[in-house]
């Protein structure tokens, strides 16, 4: 099964930084879940934009991924980046052919799921109007959705597998319209999950695309064997020196142990 990973740098750079600058945990996750993608089995690339292409080859980071593909464009086509900042996720799946996953940097699938006919996505997640408040809340410019429930779960989009092509373009072309006539103002965060998690749920319900997932929504903090996010791990190493420490010493034996081949990138991690 084909992968992606995606980086954009438009956010950081909206924000006033002159150059990608991934944390070393980062770095390693993906690094692992690169190489554990195509130990299972199958291709990845790296979806990026031309600052983070320049970041890897330069980094010596580009053989961790079977390919390094150009299509997230510098300005997210004008997508507001600090409101949409993982707006260039939905531009790099626009581009790719289906059937697909797109696999976040800081996922490992340890063992692959069976692929059918069926989206895959990381797990629901519960509706509360803190983070998923109702359609009335959006306020938007020359895009009007279609009758979309509104009762439907969302979606974690941290691993998603789309079976097919017409699904693909159906849930892109709604997320990046959204994005792209959205009005500046209200909780970034809601508009964000909106566009990414809630609209791919709600256009699997549309459509009557059936959907299943990888981890039960109740059950996440249970020890998973088949899958790994670092998630709200990554604000625990940054707070604890010592979490950091451990995470980079595992990292870096189990790919010198399970990938001997790429212990250089080790190296060229550290040497970052």
């Amino acid at each position: 099964m084909n992968a992606i990973h995606i980086s954009s740098f438009a956010p950081a750079k909206a924000k006033g930084k002159t150059k990608p600058a991934p944390e070393d945990f980062d770095l390693y996750c993906t690094a692992i879940s690169a190489l554990q993608w195509r130990k299972n089995g199958g291709k990845i690339t790296m979806c990026c934009d031309s600052f983070y292409e320049e970041f890897y080859r330069a980094a010596g980071l580009c053989e961790l991924w079977d390919d390094i593909n150009v299509c997230v464009a510098d300005d997210l086509e004008g997508i507001d980046p600090v409101m949409f900042w993982a707006g260039g996720k939905l531009l790099a799946l626009r581009s790719v052919n289906a059937p697909i996953v797109m696999l976040d940097t800081d996922f490992i699938v340890w063992k692959n799921p069976a692929f059918g006919g069926e989206i895959i996505a990381a797990h629901r997640e519960d509706i509360s109007d803190g983070i998923y408040p109702p359609l009335s809340y959006f306020k938007t410019s020359g895009h009007i959705l279609p009758d979309f429930s509104e009762d439907v779960l969302p979606l974690n989009t941290a691993f998603l597998y789309i079976p097919d092509e017409d699904f693909k373009e159906f849930y892109t072309t709604q997320a990046i319209a959204f994005m792209k006539s959205a009005e500046k103002g209200g909780d970034f965060l809601k508009y964000m999950v909106f566009a990414e998690q809630r609209l791919c749920a709600m256009c699997a319900e549309f459509t009557g695309t059936p959907v299943k997932t990888l981890l039960d929504k109740d059950a996440l903090f249970f020890p998973q064997a088949d899958f790994t996010h670092l998630w709200g791990a990554k604000q625990a190493m940054r707070d604890y020196p010592e979490l950091r420490l451990d995470f980079l010493n595992r990292c870096r034996e189990r790919i010198k142990r399970d990938f001997p081949d790429y212990a250089y990138i080790c190296g060229a991690i550290d040497s970052l």
